[in-house]
């Protein structure tokens, strides 16, 4: 089925009970994000020409798509790769800070290319001055600390086959039953 036919399977939109009030609620940025990396343990990093720090491609979603096709769509403006998009790692939330609200980040396993790949790889999009195969220690120096964490938590679930894992602001949660 499609989103459209299981939209329709839910019937009639519901009517607020209390009007203005869905409007009232509290919006979230979502977004994809995908960690591919090649056999010697490098990630793809994207070097955004709008920002000082390095992000792994991906980005947030628009309206009315889910994190996993924004996840695609990004990857493939990014690096003009179709991949197929594996399973998802992590979730994580990120409070708001100065201009941004607080978001939930998506991030799926992309794999393992090979290193003459990773290394071809080229800007498909002018919102990238570079992309930047390098392990996670040499690129946190030029990461904020919240995604370093986030990309520790993934690379870990990737290798281990666990996961997804919930994190908040890039630190795992444990939630008590």
């Amino acid at each position: 089925m499609t989103i459209d036919e299981d939209l329709l399977a839910e019937g009639e939109p519901e009517r607020e009970f209390t009007p203005g009030i869905a409007a009232r609620m509290a919006r979230k940025a979502v977004g994809g994000a995908l960690l591919l990396r090649d056999p010697g343990n490098r990630l793809v990093f994207v070097e955004p020409i709008y920002k000082p720090t390095l992000e792994i491609p991906g980005g947030v979603a628009e309206e009315n798509e889910s994190p996993l096709a924004a996840c695609r769509r990004e990857v493939h403006e990014e690096l003009g790769l179709d991949l197929p998009i594996g399973r998802l790692l992590v979730v994580d939330w990120t409070p708001a800070h100065g201009i941004w609200r607080d978001g939930l980040t998506f991030v799926f396993d992309g794999g393992v290319l090979d290193a003459g790949a990773v290394d071809r790889l080229r800007p498909g999009d002018p919102e990238l001055r570079a992309i930047l195969p390098m392990t996670l220690d040499e690129a946190e120096p030029r990461l904020k600390p919240s995604l370093a964490r986030r990309l520790r938590v993934a690379v870990a679930a990737a290798q281990s086959g666990e996961g997804p894992i919930h994190t908040e602001f890039g630190r795992p949660v444990r939630a008590a039953l």
